[in-house]
């Protein structure tokens, strides 16, 4: 955590230097935002790190005490968690949406989406009573998350028609005073409100007079709802959840919100996507008094995968048996044989309303207990992910984002013209230069022949 801390400061300090020299609207109100996250994420880290020291602090009392009792080691595996297609449903009135009237009411939004210490933010929008949804298209996956996780969604909103450049208010506002208090009286005023050695903010020492100058000048994003979500919260389809709103008519960063935000949460624990246990048994159907086969096993998911070799795990052939393990298995270790020390599996599962019964055998008893420990454990995680554990749900991961493509303007007729008229013109452009001119050189007598340059 501290090294991230450190590099979140560093971010912070190269956005604050961007937005102090920023003179366009869109990029201050892009710093701005990078320095909130950054904010946030400084906030977080420091969190994490203390409660990280209070755990090591009390793993060492708990070691000292005498009197301190047995402690279940077992803990719920993570799982990815994913929230997308967000949407924000917006209540203009009438006379604002359908018939355009009343001022134009833009403002810049985002979220931030916050689960333990990991902080995301979406892209910006530009909202106005054009939209009716605000509408944010990125995927947010969070890695590492617990079963009791709480997800938290804040839409930020800053209102666009401010003018953001670093020391303009104070300049118009003495450009003002100058023209209606006389040239004079005006100069001097002037002088003391223009930034100066003294000046905040050209990094002198002292304070500003009469208008004190913020510490970092430029747009400032307000939250303007918030919601919590959890674990009931995920399903794998599009849901409404409730937002709570903070904001009011009268700030200038607010927007008619309907009180609810629509998304869709999906989550992935561990048990469910990654291998839990694998290695060799040897597997027969109930009821057979002989037919034991050797398997290569495989715990992942809601199944016991059984495959002929470990090679045709890796070669993702088909398994030869798949047994089920769900929420209604039943798994047991029974005695072998009375003369052996070995012990067998039996797994139990209702298939159609009849009860069938696989038996399989570890070469040992400690491969067994493995075995054992490992089907309580996939048990236990099941039964703290819940409904996550039913089907895997499905997360498309955001795909890398793509820079715009800006072409720079070439400074000739044929790269300003239309495209309808480029592609008929590209062809004779094009056939032109492939037309020879043969020059007669008097330079060793040889004929010299080049393209004509299409510049002359």
């Amino acid at each position: 955590p501290q090294k991230k801390i450190d590099y979140e400061i560093r971010m912070r300090e190269g956005a604050c230097k961007l937005l102090a020299a920023c003179s366009q609207r869109d990029q201050a109100l892009e710093a701005s935002k990078s320095l909130l996250t950054c904010n946030a994420r400084i906030m977080a880290y420091m969190s994490e790190l203390q409660r990280m020291k209070e755990a090591q602090v009390m793993q060492r009392v708990a070691r000292r005490s005498s009197d301190a009792g047995p402690m279940d080691d077992r803990s719920p595996c993570k799982a990815k968690v994913a929230i997308s297609d967000l949407r924000i449903p917006l209540m203009w009135k009438d006379t604002e949406y359908f018939k355009n009237k009343g001022e134009l009411h833009r403002c810049a939004v985002f979220c931030l989406l916050q689960l333990g210490g990991e902080i995301f933010d979406t892209d910006m929008v530009m909202v106005d009573r054009t939209l009716t949804d605000i509408c944010f298209d990125n995927t947010i996956v969070f890695n590492e998350a617990s079963p009791g996780f709480e997800l938290r969604v804040e839409l930020y909103s800053c209102c666009s028609e401010e003018d953001y450049s670093a020391g303009s208010t104070p300049r118009k506002l003495a450009s003002k005073l100058s023209t209606s208090l006389g040239r004079s009286s005006g100069k001097k005023m002037r002088g003391a409100l223009e930034p100066g050695a003294c000046s905040p903010t050209s990094n002198g020492g002292g304070a500003a007079i009469l208008l004190p100058v913020p510490s970092v000048p430029g747009p400032k994003y307000h939250l303007l709802a918030h919601t919590t979500l959890n674990l009931s919260h995920v399903q794998d389809s599009f849901r409404t959840h409730d937002f709570t709103i903070t904001g009011n008519e009268e700030c200038s960063y607010w927007l008619p919100l309907y009180g609810g935000v629509c998304c869709r949460l999906a989550a992935q624990p561990h048990c469910m996507t990654q291998q839990m246990m694998s290695g060799c048994l040897r597997v027969k159907l109930g009821g057979e008094p002989q037919g034991w086969t050797n398997v290569y096993g495989v715990l992942k998911g809601t199944n016991l995968f059984c495959y002929h070799q470990k090679e045709d795990m890796e070669a993702n052939v088909e398994p030869v048996l798949t047994i089920g393990i769900n929420k209604e298995t039943r798994i047991r270790a029974a005695e072998k044989d009375p003369h052996s020390k070995a012990q067998n599996i039996c797994i139990t599962n209702q298939y159609g309303g009849e009860e069938v019964m696989h038996t399989l055998a570890a070469d040992s008893r400690e491969d067994t207990q493995h075995w054992m420990e490992a089907f309580w454990q996939q048990f236990y995680d099941m039964s703290q992910w819940r409904q996550c554990c039913d089907d895997l749900m499905k997360i498309e991961l955001p795909s890398p984002r793509k820079p715009a493509i800006v072409t720079p303007k070439q400074g000739s007729l044929y790269h300003e013209m239309g495209e309808c008229i480029q592609t008929p013109f590209l062809h004779i452009y094009r056939g032109w230069r492939r037309v020879l001119n043969f020059r007669f050189s008097q330079n060793k007598g040889q004929w010299h022949h080049r393209a004509i340059h299409p510049d002359r």
